[in-house]
């Protein structure tokens, strides 16, 4: 997914960024894999988990098939643009990252079982970066959506990185920060790797084991 050789690799002020749109772009109705509508709206009972791990394709489909999710789907946030397109994200003047949104139901699976997932499904210490995929639309990071999710993403760092120093990797440079927007990608980039399966994907994990149980 990358489309320019060049990236910024500081994320842009807000100040500094693209400015936008007020409507939102247009993409799928349905999700691809379950068929559920794809909607921002969350049913009863079920709690919301956003993460970037590099490559929102790859990340997606790690998600989409666990016991206790209900929807997956992936888009930007973290940054500044409202309503950014794909191109613009890529440019790294929107600030924005690329994501995977997780609806989920907690009585099924944990945010501790997500993190697990987080932390094993790529390599956390790059900055902006993922493997070959460079700039500020790759960086990793945990974005909590309740206070619980904050001392629990927080507490599986820490916990997480002397596991990594043990395996020969540096320090942890994913960010735990508050969710803000979160809007959704193009119509062709929702469920990638279930319409295209021979597509591209950079996401390859650290082969650690989580010592997560944190919260549990």
């Amino acid at each position: 997914m990358n489309l320019f050789s060049r990236k910024p690799m500081t994320i842009i002020s807000a100040d500094e960024a693209l400015p936008g749109r007020d409507v939102a772009i247009p993409t799928a109705e349905t999700h691809f894999v379950n068929g559920r509508a794809l909607t921002l709206d969350v049913p009863d009972g079920m709690e919301v988990a956003i993460f970037g791990m590099g490559c929102f394709w790859g990340v997606e489909r790690m998600f989409w098939g666990l016991d206790g999710v209900h929807l997956t789907m992936v888009g930007y946030g973290a940054g500044h643009t409202p309503n950014p397109t794909y191109h613009e994200v890529c440019t790294g003047q929107t600030g924005h990252n690329e994501l995977v949104r997780v609806v989920y139901d907690p009585s099924i699976i944990s945010f501790d079982e997500l993190l697990r997932v987080f932390w094993e499904g790529h390599d956390p210490t790059q900055g902006m970066r993922q493997g070959n995929d460079r700039g500020t639309q790759y960086r990793s990071g945990i974005y909590w959506t309740t206070e619980a999710q904050k001392a629990v993403a927080e507490a599986s760092r820490t916990a997480f990185q002397p596991r990594l120093e043990a395996a020969g990797y540096g320090a942890i440079t994913s960010e735990v920060v508050e969710a803000g927007p979160f809007f959704m990608a193009e119509d062709y980039h929702q469920q990638y790797l279930a319409k295209n399966p021979s597509g591209y994907c950079g996401i390859g994990g650290t082969g650690v084991t989580c010592p997560i149980g944190v919260g549990a």
